[in-house]
């Protein structure tokens, strides 16, 4: 099912991740770490459909997406890109397999992060964040989507991992099996991935590896 809603706010995140806050359509439901496909209500681009998570909570009264742009693309996230509030995306059915299972590690690339977000500030509103730590991978320091918040809500609970900047103020390296070897303490607890889908597939086989439960790792299929 089909929903236009007017986008009533626009925000920049980081230099090239910005906050789209819109109307949400009566009775529309959706569980922290769900997404939707996304179109834009103009000719020509009805019809092309991208995947978003929803990075609000379901009690809110908007729905919030926090998307990463691409301006050399061409393609929907510039288009995003030029929009203003009073513009109008379609929005469709709910879906996503990240649903929440009990504390463990999550470990995100990028905008991959958008799922945890939701999931994360759903666990601090019913006062269950403990027991959890987000190991989260970018670029450079200025790529990092909610730092302040992250570190507010998990504390020396979140390691943010720098790959391409070695005079990052951060871990400098990736999300390896030396770093997990490192950095966790339990491996029976729960593994959440997301991110692009080469981490995510190397994350699954070394977390594996490593005696992670098979049942335990989740991510989006």
């Amino acid at each position: 099912m089909e929903h236009i809603v007017r986008i009533t706010s626009i925000e920049n995140v980081t230099h090239d991740v910005k906050r789209f806050r819109c109307e949400r359509p009566a009775g529309y439901e959706f569980h922290a770490g769900q997404a939707t496909e996304v179109s834009i209500n103009r000719e020509g681009w009805k019809e092309e459909r991208r995947p978003f998570s929803f990075t609000c909570l379901n009690e809110a009264p908007y729905l919030e997406f926090t998307i990463k742009i691409y301006p050399d693309h061409g393609g929907v996230t510039a288009q995003l890109d030029k929009l203003q509030p009073g513009d109008e995306l379609i929005v469709r059915d709910v879906w996503g397999a990240i649903e929440y299972k009990g504390p463990g590690y999550f470990i995100a690339g990028g905008a991959g992060v958008t799922p945890f977000i939701a999931i994360l500030r759903q666990l601090q509103r019913e006062g269950r964040l403990a027991g959890n730590t987000l190991f989260f991978s970018n670029k450079t320091d200025r790529d990092i989507i909610l730092e302040s918040e992250l570190n507010t809500l998990l504390g020396d609970q979140v390691v943010h991992i720098i790959t391409d900047d070695t005079k990052t103020r951060h871990h400098a390296g990736y999300i390896d099996e030396a770093f997990l070897r490192k950095h966790v303490t339990d491996f029976s607890r729960n593994f959440y991935l997301c991110g692009p889908p080469k981490m995510v597939a190397a994350l699954q086989d070394t977390v594996r590896r490593l005696h992670a439960a098979p049942d335990s790792v989740v991510f989006e299929k």
